[in-house]
């Protein structure tokens, strides 16, 4: 990442510490924060809700992330399929199922989401993730705000 630079193209969040105010919730269940959740599965739910909003800059930064903390790079890949995949826990799929019925907000459903948590997760564990979610909703509604993008290095 290091020939890929940001850019704002809308406004500066920093005018109202938009950052500060985000930030102070990813000390807590942010990718550097130590959770109960497996890491490895809280950077695949981070990577899932970069992917469900299209945000470049999450995409790149949580791809590299995901590398980083040991995902299989085919996981990474076809995160976006993973209910066509054998390589992901009935564990994962749960939590999977769940991230983007929370991103989305799948009224009808999203009980059933959580009772499937249940199954594999325990209360403290079914906090984290559902924070995780919420905090990259956070975090990627922020970058497409803001109009942060990608400028590859030359």
């Amino acid at each position: 990442m290091d020939d890929i630079t940001f850019k704002n193209t809308r406004f500066d969040p920093d005018l109202i510490e938009f950052h500060s105010i985000a930030q102070q919730m990813a000390k807590s269940v942010g990718y550097t924060a130590d959770m109960s959740v497996e890491k490895k599965l809280a950077q695949l739910l981070r990577l899932r809700v970069a992917q469900m909003n299209e945000c470049s800059y999450c995409l790149i930064l949580h791809t590299e992330a995901a590398h980083d903390q040991g995902v299989n790079p085919a996981k990474v890949a076809h995160l976006q399929s993973w209910r066509e995949s054998t390589m992901f826990s009935e564990a994962e799929q749960a939590a999977l199922a769940y991230c983007e019925g929370l991103t989305a907000y799948d009224l009808p459903g999203f009980a059933a989401l959580h009772d499937a948590l249940t199954k594999h997760f325990d209360d403290k564990q079914i906090a984290e993730i559902a924070a995780i979610v919420i905090n990259m909703n956070l975090w990627t509604r922020l970058k497409l705000a803001q109009g942060q993008v990608p400028v590859l290095g030359e």
